[in-house]
Order: structure tokens, then C-alpha cells, then sequence
């Protein structure tokens, strides 16, 4: 299954850090920007991370939610929200459900072995809960930037 531009998201609750449940159908009247990364603490995540946490205050301007998603436990992305100082959710998705939900595990090459392993992709979702643009394969440089526009754009429909 493959989500569709202009089709609703299907709804989905997750354990995020902060010791909170994320459902996406309460941020209805939101946008939500839901970024997907491969795992907590490492150098492009943390880039990206930082990027989506040092433009924080414009996406509250498009009034536009930032979320990012990997499959690390919720203490490592308890960890990874405090030494980053992101000043947004990190949800735990061990069980893969909101991984699959989007679409993103992808069969990946790493020091010449194949594994499954987490795309980095991001999603920008309206205020009706409708998916409006997704990114995927990602490359970090520039990336937060883009997201942002595309939030700041949709906002002032």
C-alpha cells in the first residue's frame, strides 16, 4: 500500500518521548510534518534532527507540528530529544507499524550486505489530515528548508 498525494492518512497512534501517545487524527487542524530517519544519534540523523529543531518557530508560524520517527526504543529517543535539545516529539516505532504505514522500510546496502532498514523519507500532512507532499531518499543538506516552505506554502492557502 502506497500513500497518495491528496489521499486522508490513515490514523495512527504511537509512544513518543515525553512519556506521551501520539494519535495523528488529534493534530487534526495541524499540519503535521512526520520525518522519518534511520537511527537516533547518528550524524546525518542528528543534522537533521537539528535543522527541523532550529527552524521550529517558523513551523509554528505555518502552524505545522514536526515529528520524527525511527525504529530506536523509546529510551534511546528519549536520550537522542535531550542531548540534540529538539524541541519537538520522537516517536518509537519498534513494531514498525507507522514505518509500514508510509512505505519506508527499504531493503538497504551497507558494507556490501543487504538488510532492511528505514528510507529517510518525510511527510507533510494538511490541516485535514490529507497527505500534500512527500519527500523520499532524502539527502539532509537543505532538506528542513524545503519541508518549511512547503509548509509555509500550504499555510497560506
Amino acid at each position: 500500500m502506497s500513500l497518495e498525494i491528496g489521499q486522508p492518512v490513515p490514523d495512527f497512534s504511537a509512544s513518543a518521548t515525553g512519556d506521551t501517545t501520539i494519535t495523528l487524527s488529534e493534530l487534526r487542524g495541524q499540519q503535521v510534518v512526520i520525518f522519518f530517519y534511520p537511527k537516533a544519534s547518528t550524524p546525518g540523523c542528528t543534522t537533521e534532527g537539528g535543522d527541523f529543531r532550529d527552524r521550529k518557530a517558523a513551523f509554528d508560524a505555518a502552524n505545522t507540528v514536526v515529528i520524527g520517527i525511527s525504529r530506536d526504543g523509546l529510551r534511546a529517543q528519549e536520550n537522542f530529544k535531550a542531548k540534540q535539545d529538539f524541541n519537538f516529539a520522537l516517536i518509537s516505532d519498534k513494531d514498525e507499524a507507522v514505518c509500514q504505514l508510509f512505505d519506508v522500510i527499504k531493503l538497504k546496502k551497507m558494507y556490501g550486505k543487504e538488510h532492511l532498514g528505514v528510507e529517510r523519507s518525510t511527510f507533510l500532512i494538511d490541516k485535514d489530515g490529507k497527505l500534500a507532499k512527500a519527500w523520499r531518499g532524502v539527502k539532509v543538506p537543505g532538506h528542513a528548508e524545503e519541508v518549511l516552505a512547503a509548509a509555509q506554502a500550504l499555510h497560506a492557502e
